[in-house]
């Protein structure tokens, strides 16, 4: 199995994992986003994947990319349109479940980013998503990391 040998990438996980290929694809080949997702649903959902997470998360993610990325810039040291692509598609997920999916914990969304990013991105490109992400979170997420109060 490519990219790692974890049996129980099921459910969301899977479902993030090929997100962020139908994302890739999406921002490479210039597709609208519902035309990536189609394909994706018609050749390549692998079993025990969440279909409808898997939707959500293309179709928001792509009809939200000007504002997910107007926010990813706010943490960014580097301009959105000169991120990897690889590292984008994982950090359009990200911020998209941490502003939109309150009920998936922070810690959660992070450590999904980053796995993603470990195993399909450039060599360094997971510790950037987890800062970029890790600073989202404090913001967006205050309560729930607890930089609320905090000086």
């Amino acid at each position: 199995m490519a990219g790692g040998g974890h049996s129980r990438r099921r459910g969301r996980s899977a479902s993030r994992e090929l997100a962020l290929q139908a994302l890739y694809q999406w921002q490479l080949g210039g597709q609208l986003g519902k035309d990536v997702l189609l394909e994706f649903l018609a050749e390549r959902m692998p079993a025990g994947a969440d279909v409808e997470f898997f939707k959500e998360l293309v179709l928001q993610a792509t009809e939200r990319a000007a504002a997910l990325d107007a926010e990813l810039a706010e943490f960014s040291d580097r301009p959105v349109n000169q991120l990897d692509p690889v590292e984008h598609a994982v950090l359009l997920i990200g911020m998209y479940e941490l502003l939109h999916r309150p009920e998936i914990p922070w810690r959660v969304v992070i450590n999904e980013a980053v796995d993603l990013c470990r195993r399909y991105g450039g060599t360094d490109g997971h510790r950037f998503v987890n800062a970029l992400l890790d600073r989202a979170a404090q913001r967006h997420r205050a309560l729930e990391t607890g930089a609320v109060g905090q000086a």
